[in-house]
């Protein structure tokens, strides 16, 4: 799977607001690997305003570190929004 990172480098050169199309033939040309460019061309056909929203729509990871056992049991855990250390006051 591409990471957030890698659909990032190969889109640095892309002036935005950019299509798909626009977006997926500046990844060809930057020679993105195939990952990526699956990733790319199953976007929805709009305007990005920047990488990041390409890299988001993508369902491309923004965190790559956090595995799905974390994740499950971050999404399991009722005080997602509260800090670590003040969970138990």
């Amino acid at each position: 799977m591409a990471s957030y990172t890698d659909v990032l480098e190969y889109l640095s050169a892309l002036d935005y607001p950019a299509g798909k199309d626009d977006v997926v033939r500046e990844a060809e040309r930057e020679g993105a690997p195939p990952e990526v460019l699956k990733a790319l061309r199953a976007l929805p056909p709009v305007d990005y305003a920047n990488g990041t929203e390409v890299a988001r729509s993508a369902g491309i990871d923004a965190a790559p570190e956090v595995d799905a056992s974390q994740r499950a049991a971050q999404a399991r855990e009722p005080h997602t929004r509260v800090s670590q250390h003040l969970r138990g006051i």
